[in-house]
């Protein structure tokens, strides 16, 4: 069980951001998929961060903290903290 591999959400949001992010973790060279996307295509006033239908971002467990920091440094900038 500990070697198994499996999805960890690491983020959820507005598709904007969503696609903004995914691009970030793919330069960290983090596989990573959507799911909830089509929400926010069409619905986007419904889709906010903790909304009615958030795009959310999964990676592998084996990135997850990988992931994370990228996660913190993007939430961090959009606050202009970094």
């Amino acid at each position: 069980m500990e070697n198994q591999i499996y999805p960890v959400e690491v983020f959820e949001g507005n598709d904007w951001e969503a696609s903004l992010l995914k691009s970030l973790l793919d330069n960290a060279e983090i596989e990573s998929f959507t799911k909830d996307e089509r929400m926010g295509v069409l619905a986007p006033w419904n889709v906010v961060g903790g909304g009615a239908g958030p795009v959310k971002i999964f990676v592998s467990n084996i990135d997850f903290d990988k992931a994370k920091e990228v996660v913190e440094q993007y939430q961090k900038s959009e606050k202009g903290e970094g």
